[in-house]
């Protein structure tokens, strides 16, 4: 048995709502579910995520900047951590389901390379390169796991040799 996880239908958005999205030339949205707290409608667009609140101003980030999506079961939560040091974002959905499928599929889409690089002490940073999905450029970036810091000269060091390798492999 073959299924897809693609989305196969978009929650019905209201007219209000896609009326203050700013989407970009050739941007398709994929998926969207509306949050009971806070109360807000989350759009997966094919180059950014979106998320426009009953009040307030619209949130438009692209996918490349996402560190992490977290998704909580129990209590129906999405947390969204930013690599850009942006608060995070979290939203509690009714439901999700499709929303969630695309929201991955986007996140992965946009992860080109990663290099775990492995330091002392059982910690670890990440350098990753990343594609903006609006216009196809590449990105690196580096996650550093907790308790590790910039600097530490070993982790100047490892994480610079990892990042020169990165870059190297993609041609930038």
């Amino acid at each position: 048995m073959a299924f897809s996880l693609r989305p196969r239908r978009r929650a019905e958005v209201p007219a209000e709502v896609l009326s203050r999205v700013d989407l970009l030339p050739k941007e398709r949205l994929l998926a969207a579910a509306e949050s009971r707290d806070p109360a807000s409608w989350v759009l997966v667009g094919t180059a950014r995520l979106y998320a426009v609140p009953h009040l307030g101003d619209v949130l438009a980030r692209p996918w490349h900047l996402i560190v992490a999506g977290t998704w909580d079961h129990d209590n129906f939560t999405l947390t969204v951590t930013w690599v850009d040091g942006f608060r995070p974002q979290q939203w509690v959905f009714r439901d999700a389901t499709s929303l969630l499928a695309a929201f991955r599929e986007r996140v992965q889409a946009s992860v080109v390379l990663t290099e775990v690089v492995p330091l002392t002490n059982r910690r670890q940073a990440r350098v990753v390169i990343r594609k903006n999905l609006a216009d196809g450029s590449l990105h690196d970036q580096t996650i550093l796991g907790r308790g590790v810091r910039m600097a530490d000269p070993e982790v100047a060091a490892a994480v610079g040799a990892a990042r020169l390798r990165v870059r190297e492999q993609v041609g930038l």
